[in-house]
């Protein structure tokens, strides 16, 4: 069988991706490492749908095959991970981008890693999310968006963020799409990750900073 989970889940093919994914863990590989190898299949999944390649229904379907993906590493990830140590963290999909396949990611790596997630799901309105700081109290706050008009929703929340008088004490990180620093100071976001992975570490890194 090919080892490749990276292509299977790219070329949508569940029950290959699924088969893999098995025999990986069963043969010892760190679940992590694969869980970032499925990551990276959805970065071409994400890239296919922006050049017209794929369609929803493609990208429904991509994250419905993550799913079962996702059900069979965690109970891998999750010893000794039960306890809720890590700090609290939101995570929202900007107003206006419904694209939930990086932001699902992301929970799911936060989770396993020991931080207690708010997901709020995807396009969510911007006094939701302040009024979910204020709520909760999480000292840090994720915000998604693939296309590009999200860059203008996550500024706009960033603002009403900082009008709320939260600012000072909330950490923001962004990612999807294409971010870059410039992104990031447009935003006016405090950092962003390229992927799960590196979300997770400006998490940590954020929570020691608070």
């Amino acid at each position: 069988m090919a080892k490749d989970l990276a292509k299977a889940l790219a070329d949508l093919k569940e029950d290959e991706a699924v088969a893999i994914v098995k025999e990986k863990l069963d043969a010892g590989a760190d679940p992590m490492g694969v869980l970032n190898e499925a990551g990276k299949g959805m970065e071409v999944v994400g890239t296919r749908f922006s050049k017209g390649v794929y369609f929803i229904p493609d990208l429904v379907y991509s994250g419905e095959i993550l799913k079962r993906v996702n059900e069979l590493i965690k109970p891998k990830l999750k010893a000794g991970s039960d306890k809720k140590t890590g700090g609290k963290v939101i995570i929202a999909t900007v107003a206006g981008d419904i694209h939930d396949i990086g932001k699902d990611i992301v929970v799911f790596m936060l989770d396993v890693s020991g931080f207690e997630v708010y997901d709020m799901g995807v396009d969510v309105p911007i006094q939701k999310i302040v009024d979910k700081i204020k709520e909760t109290g999480a000292p840090v706050v994720g915000l998604s968006g693939f296309l590009t008009l999200a860059y203008d929703a996550m500024k706009q929340t960033i603002d009403a963020i900082k009008a709320a008088g939260l600012r000072e004490k909330t950490k923001i990180m962004i990612g999807g799409g294409q971010i870059t620093p410039e992104i990031v100071k447009y935003t006016g976001a405090d950092n962003f990750g390229k992927d799960a992975i590196e979300a997770v570490a400006l998490a940590k890194k954020f929570m020691v900073a608070k």
